[in-house]
């Protein structure tokens, strides 16, 4: 189940609420512009492909950077080393 204050965060960063059990009809907003509960559903699939894509991203990143390492000739104990994993 996706965290709806991550939701609302990804649509206002700036947003300034309290959530009870992850439910959008409990929504309290503080000086801040409501966000529709219609709204917020629609854009659960879009922040969840969002993160996904992100940490694709991080992933391929981190294995470009492992094998660029071992280009310069590190072995993959110094490379966990220096990495931590």
């Amino acid at each position: 189940m996706t965290d709806i204050l991550k939701v609302i965060q990804y649509i206002n960063p700036d947003a300034k609420c309290q959530i009870t059990n992850n439910d959008v009809d409990s929504i309290e907003w503080y000086d801040t512009t409501p966000i529709s509960a219609e709204d917020i559903n629609s854009k659960i699939s879009e922040y969840e492909t969002a993160e996904a894509t992100k940490k694709t991203n991080s992933e391929s990143e981190r294995a470009s950077g492992k094998t660029k390492l071992k280009d310069l000739g590190l072995t993959d104990d110094e490379i966990k080393a220096l990495l931590g994993k």
